[in-house]
């Protein structure tokens, strides 16, 4: 197909550009991404990173919003090659003075572990299990009317707490405080700040769904079946073609950039009124990451065994540990026992590395632009729970917030989830406006992380960038 009978073009191919592509295609628009790497996959690539026959993943790892994700869940990628591995458990969370607490797919054994708090645990996520694919397509969607109001209102009246006030209010030992501060610590925000029980509540109640997966093969996995499937719609992908201003696209009815809003302002130029790109300058990007890959000579001996049944290790202890860490990474300090998030793929997935051998995968939230290397404090985080792991490693491989805005400029300043997601621009990214996913040039979308929902590979922000789109293609034929 000629490149001007293009219907659609679309900036990069990370799961938000691929899925926007796959959700324009399957409305029978033409579509044509566009990639400046010469691999596709974004924060979805996986690369043998520390020695021959350890394959690791560049960035993300385990995807519980990936095998729930609303979009995902109607298309046929498991014929496209995409196979999820799920482990007995999502979370284990080690504690210094006992075994770890246990996030997994069974309710009662979560309870369980949880002593006196677990039917405050019950009372707390067991009501949003009763249709929870229709919550989560609610709370995966932009602001809007929801489907299902009175189970949004319901999750509202806890998610609109902090974590940490939440975390307090709901229960009165360590185990079930701690193990919710890990779950809102993925927020990259102090625990203390409004809404951070949102994403606490989010990832526990997945991990009673499904048991958090890691794809077969790597990460990479997701966004080849996802590119094997546009490709039998007909959507075409080119890699290699790296685009700088807008003049460089082909002719398309419109243009979608799964981009950070910088590139998207330094590309589109004056096709954007000259304001729309002084706000999208103003977007806040947050804190950054500092990330280890091991190389490892067997599994990681945790003093409670139990934590090799869990694709995702949360290490932080206590609450009040937790909370100390992300404050001081959004105060701009480094914590001398930073929280870590830690993925054990080779654990479910024998292909990750040679027989008998292992990798391991741990990062820190850092100060946006950090520079620090803090392989030293995140190895003795791990060793504090795991004595003698520094001698399972083979190899460790480290990228620092600059390294990561090297592997993708959309991680700006190491911040790999796309842009702060506090109460002044969870709803209002990347800038406010009714539809979020429209640009004031009605040709001009954006579709990445840096719009609702947010981060995550789930490929939400991509499908609903699409219909926006569809809504100008339908105006313009």
């Amino acid at each position: 197909m000629p490149e001007h009978d293009l219907d659609a073009v679309v900036v990069g191919s990370g799961p938000n550009g691929l899925a926007a592509a796959v959700a324009l295609a399957r409305a029978g628009a033409s579509v044509l991404v566009v990639e400046g790497e010469e691999e596709i996959g974004g924060g979805t690539r996986s690369a043998e990173l520390t020695l021959p026959g350890f394959r690791h993943d560049v960035c993300s790892a385990v995807h519980p919003m990936g095998i729930l994700s609303p979009f995902f869940r109607q298309l046929p990628l498991d014929a496209h090659g995409l196979e999820w591995l799920c482990p007995p458990v999502s979370v284990a969370h080690p504690m210094s003075d006992g075994d770890a607490v246990l996030l997994t797919r069974s309710l009662e054994r979560t309870v369980a572990g949880l002593g006196r708090d677990g039917a405050a645990y019950q009372r707390l996520v067991g009501p949003f299990l009763e249709n929870p694919h229709a919550l989560l397509a609610d709370l995966m969607a932009p602001l809007r009317i929801p489907d299902r109001p009175v189970a949004m209102l319901r999750f509202g009246l806890r998610a609109t707490f902090s974590a940490n006030r939440l975390a307090k209010l709901c229960f009165r030992d360590a185990r079930a405080r701690a193990l919710f501060a890990g779950c809102a610590g993925h927020s990259l925000l102090p625990l203390t700040y409004p809404l951070t029980a949102a994403l606490g509540m989010i990832f526990t109640l997945t991990g009673h769904v499904e048991n958090w997966p890691v794809a077969k093969g790597g990460s990479h996995a997701i966004t080849k079946a996802l590119a094997s499937y546009l490709e039998s719609l007909g959507g075409r992908i080119e890699t290699g073609r790296r685009i700088e201003k807008l003049r460089e696209l082909p002719e398309a009815r419109v243009v979608l950039f799964d981009t950070s809003p910088e590139q998207l302002a330094n590309i589109a130029g004056d096709g954007l009124p000259a304001g729309y790109r002084r706000r999208l300058g103003r977007y806040r990007y947050g804190p950054g990451v500092f990330k280890l890959d091991w190389a490892l000579d067997g599994p990681i001996p945790w003093r409670d065994p139990a934590c090799l049944e869990a694709s995702t290790v949360h290490v932080g202890a206590t609450l009040e540990e937790i909370c100390a860490s992300e404050r001081d990474m959004y105060r701009g300090r480094h914590n001398e026992r930073p929280f870590l998030i830690l993925c054990q793929q080779s654990a479910f997935d024998p292909s990750r590395a040679p027989e008998g051998k292992h990798t391991g995968y741990a990062y820190c939230h850092v100060p946006h632009g950090s520079e620090l290397d803090m392989s030293d404090a995140i190895e003795a985080q791990v060793e504090r729970f795991a004595p003698g792991f520094r001698d399972r490693i083979l190899a460790r491989h480290t990228m620092n917030t600059a390294a990561f805005e090297r592997y993708n400029p959309n991680y700006k300043g190491g911040a790999i989830t796309g842009g702060v997601a506090d109460a002044f621009q969870l709803w209002t990214r990347p800038v406010a406006r009714l539809d979020p996913y429209t640009t004031p040039n009605p040709k001009l979308f954006i579709c990445s992380a840096a719009t609702p929902p947010g981060g995550g590979v789930h490929g939400q922000c991509g499908y609903w960038a699409a219909q926006s789109a569809l809504k100008q293609l339908g105006a313009s034929a």
